[in-house]
């Protein structure tokens, strides 16, 4: 597992207790478990591509123009 084995795993969890302590660790625990949830829900909910076509088609041919070059009639 990236070339980390049981004891590295072991001293990285020790550091980690030694730092945060035993209350907050199920604070930090559930805080990631949220963060990567929220990071799921919108990578699934995002859609594949962006939908660029304008409603109306007529419309659009006269939006796309410069606005200094209409003519008043």
């Amino acid at each position: 597992m990236f070339g980390i084995g049981i004891p590295e795993l072991v001293i990285i969890l020790v550091i980690i207790l030694i730092i945060f302590g035993t209350g907050k660790l199920p604070e930090i625990g559930g805080a990631l478990g949220k963060g990567i949830r929220n990071f799921k829900k919108a990578s699934h909910d995002k859609p594949e591509e962006i939908d660029v076509t304008p409603e109306d088609g007529a419309d659009s041919a006269t939006d796309s123009q410069d606005p200094t070059s209409k003519t008043a009639s």
